[in-house]
């Protein structure tokens, strides 16, 4: 498939870069270990060569692949104990910064499904000076148009 690549892409060198992007992207798709990949993508590279700057590209968007490839689905079983697990940490961060006062936000805290909120939360904890302060993390409205 590289050869063909090769000879449908020769005056064409963005879609080169395409081609052996498609290449690598497929290899992964069919289960291929990365090792396994490296090693044909030796034969890919010597084949579909492209110009430095195409080169730079391709190697960063094989990187981006290779990151997806990593990352797994997390089930709802590991969501619900990763959120207990940062429930326990707000709440000794809580009685730490603030006392038993502190402690009369959790019933609130303990209601966020959202594993971020909940990280922004504990590490709100280290900077925010208030119950207030605190209190803005979880209750603000966020959404992408805000700048």
């Amino acid at each position: 498939m590289a050869h063909l690549a090769a000879l449908q892409t020769l005056s064409d060198r963005l879609e080169r870069k395409q081609q052996k992007l498609s290449l690598v992207r497929r290899l992964y798709q069919q289960g291929f270990e990365r090792e396994d990949v490296l090693n044909l993508l030796a034969f890919v590279d010597w084949v579909l060569t492209l110009p430095s700057d195409l080169e730079g590209e391709f190697l960063f968007e094989v990187e981006q692949l290779e990151a997806e490839q990593r990352m797994q689905y997390v089930t709802s079983f590991e969501r619900s104990g990763i959120g207990l697990g940062l429930l326990e940490g707000i709440e000794l961060g809580l009685k730490l910064r603030f006392g038993t006062v502190g402690l009369s936000l959790l019933p609130s805290i303990s209601t966020i499904e959202d594993v971020e909120q909940l990280r922004a939360i504990l590490s709100g904890l280290e900077t925010v000076s208030t119950i207030s302060e605190l209190r803005q993390i979880y209750q603000s409205p966020t959404t992408d148009t805000q700048q």
